[in-house]
């Protein structure tokens, strides 16, 4: 072919005759449609391979008066979004599962008032076509206006008081938070304190309710204290319980982040880890294993998680009504308890 020849981009036609499917299984699978069988799926993508295709997105956003788009929606301050290390775990593996179906991922983040009505202004003109809620409080309206502007939205986690209005992807809290109580106990541990996440999120909510059905007669209200999931706040609840409590054995932290606080005050009181006092995190992601000492904790299928909530929002998109999703979570013990 000579040089100045321009080479004519491939078409959905190309792909179709590459993979021997029709070109509405194609355009199916560039949509993110699944009603597709794994099979056909896996040649048409065999095929976009192949052919170098790439989705016209502005021409796609016209034929189907979709965005092409999805947000990935954080209700918290900014400066945990680089903080806390599982909203990043979130986000990339959106991003990447997103990638797959030739799709764009929009990031925003609502902490404040004004972030949040800029936000629900945004995502109701139809910049996205759907809104992965990453995080929720119980009174926070935005979840409200964007069921009401007839915004698909999937959550993380069970949203207080909206469990019936949206599809969820959630770990099993309280089972997951029974799990770790019973280890400690089986460790010889009795007087276990726990410092939760805030009671309007759902593992603030449902991690403590665990931890208080595990721990049976032995619960003691006046061993919690209520964190935001940010390491210092760890620090600050554990030299709450050490002020009033000085026969502590082991604590249960709803966050790595907040373990690790709790550890750095302990060490400051000249108490060891896990010699005078066991320590275990939830989470695993990535702080617990670089840890010193490296954090026992509950392990979250971030990828998964990431994973099937782009599948669910794609759903709902379409028109479904899915059911929530529930995962389980795995205890991974170390060195800390």
């Amino acid at each position: 072919m000579d040089e100045t020849t321009v080479r004519r981009k491939p078409t959905i036609r190309d792909v179709a005759a590459a993979a021997g499917v029709s070109r509405g299984t194609v355009s199916r699978v560039i949509n993110g449609g699944h009603w597709v069988s794994p099979d056909a799926r896996s040649a048409v993508e065999d095929a976009i391979r192949r052919t170098g295709y790439t989705a016209n997105h502005a021409a796609r956003s016209l034929a189907t008066g979709r965005a092409g788009s999805l947000a990935f929606l954080l209700t918290e301050p900014q400066h945990l979004l680089f903080q806390d290390p599982t909203f990043a775990l979130l986000l990339r593996g959106a991003a990447e599962a997103l990638a797959q179906r030739s799709m764009t991922l929009v990031l925003l983040v609502a902490g404040t008032p004004a972030e949040r009505a800029g936000v629900a202004t945004f995502v109701s003109a139809g910049h996205v076509d759907g809104v992965l809620l990453i995080s929720s409080h119980e009174a926070d309206p935005l979840l409200e206006q964007l069921l009401e502007a007839g915004v698909p939205t999937v959550c993380c986690g069970i949203p207080l008081g909206h469990q019936a209005k949206v599809p969820t992807v959630s770990v099993d809290e309280i089972g997951s938070a029974r799990e770790m109580t019973r280890y400690l106990r089986s460790r010889g541990h009795r007087r276990i304190a726990m410092i939760a996440g805030p009671h309007d999120t759902p593992g603030g909510r449902f991690r403590l309710v665990g931890f208080e059905e595990e721990m049976g007669e032995d619960f003691d209200p006046a061993l919690v204290e209520e964190g935001d999931y940010s390491q210092e706040s760890g620090a600050v609840a554990m030299a709450k319980l050490l002020e009033h409590a000085d026969d502590i054995d082991a604590v249960f932290a709803a966050s790595d982040l907040m373990a690790a606080g709790a550890i750095a005050t302990l060490r400051k009181a000249g108490l060891r880890v896990p010699d005078d006092i066991a320590v275990a995190g939830f989470d695993d992601s990535g702080l617990a294993a670089t840890h010193e000492p490296p954090l026992t904790t509950m392990r979250q299928p971030w990828e998964r998680i990431s994973d099937e909530m782009v599948s669910l929002l794609l759903e709902v998109i379409a028109g479904a009504q899915p059911q929530p999703i529930t995962l389980p979570t795995t205890l991974v013990v170390r060195d800390s308890a």
